[in-house]
């Protein structure tokens, strides 16, 4: 019947489902806060709501949702386990962009250069991206407020560079580092502070959980006031077990857009560092493409010798 077909009430997005006005409509009507009338609830899927709407809920109907439903939504994704990872606290929602470049940085650098490559993202980029990177040396990184004679006392042993973003202080030493550059003019520049950390951060916690951590977003309630970030989980870091704080981020916003830099305290190999990478450019953007990307190396020097190399800057608190 109305599952069947996936070209009339699912197919086109016209009817009941598609665009969010009839049964399905706001979260008001028989499907809206439940999908119990379709067998399910949203806490239970653990899937965006992009997902079950205009993109795979559509012309692949019958694909998707018919025959193919113990495949990829049945007994696997929907039907075990799920719901007790996603039910504590990720919210789920639609793609934050429509389409992202995923860039897997091959180079590793040391923390002034991996600071300039960032702001020259944010300055040249024309569409969202998303770059995964690691770090050459034992590096860590002091948010734009924060006190370098308190983080070399907590991290002994670190070199440090000031951060363009705020937040706190982070060992990079044993993490997996990502940033993410959105243009004006996609949105997310609009934001509020407060709504673009928790976008990033639900997306992030979404696509841990697929790895198969128990992730879910802090309510706030867990926060210490220490300067160390994994020590200080904030309203929308990302949480563990045991209340273990996974992943936490500065933002920056500008004429130019938003620069997100986030740290997960869950490090990977490099074929582990991809399919994260992949799973997460999967739930920020309705499309992405894996890229190569290549840093004007002559404006990066020169980020680093005005900036981020420079002692003025680093020693500044």
């Amino acid at each position: 019947g109305d599952w069947g077909l996936g070209i009339g009430d699912w197919g086109l997005g016209i009817g009941d489902w598609g665009l969010g006005i009839g049964d399905w409509g706001l979260g008001i009507g028989d499907c809206g806060l439940r999908i119990a009338d379709c067998g399910l609830r949203i806490a239970d899927c653990g899937l965006r709501i992009a997902d079950c709407g205009l993109r795979d809920w559509g012309i692949g109907g019958l694909g998707d949702w018919g025959i193919g439903g113990l495949g990829d939504w049945g007994i696997g994704d929907w039907g075990l386990g799920i719901a007790g990872l996603v039910g504590g606290g990720v919210e789920t929602g639609v793609a934050i962009v429509a389409e992202l470049l995923l860039w897997m940085d091959p180079m590793e650098r040391p923390g002034p250069e991996a600071m300039a490559v960032d702001e020259w993202l944010l300055e040249t980029a024309e569409q969202p991206v998303l770059r995964v990177y690691g770090w050459q040396g034992a590096w860590g990184t002091v948010g734009y407020f924060g006190k370098l004679a308190d983080a070399g006392r907590a991290f002994p042993g670190v070199d440090w560079v000031r951060r363009w973003t705020g937040g706190g202080t982070v060992d990079h030493r044993a993490d997996w580092t990502y940033t993410l550059v959105v243009p004006a003019g996609f949105g997310m520049d609009q934001a509020r502070g407060v709504e673009s950390y928790r976008q990033v951060h639900g997306a992030l916690a979404e696509a841990l959980v697929a790895e198969g951590v128990a992730a879910r977003l802090s309510s706030g309630d867990e926060e210490t006031g220490l300067a160390a970030c994994f020590q200080n989980p904030v309203g929308h870091d990302v949480m563990g077990p045991g209340g273990k704080k996974l992943a936490g981020a500065g933002q920056r916003r500008g004429k130019r857009g938003l620069l997100h830099q986030g740290s997960v305290a869950l490090p990977c190999d490099d074929g582990m560092s991809l399919a994260r990478g992949r799973r997460l450019a999967g739930v920020l953007a309705q499309r992405f493409e894996v890229a190569e990307i290549f840093p004007a190396e002559d404006e990066v020097r020169r980020l680093v010798a005005a900036r981020y190399g420079n002692p003025v800057w680093t020693e500044r608190r």
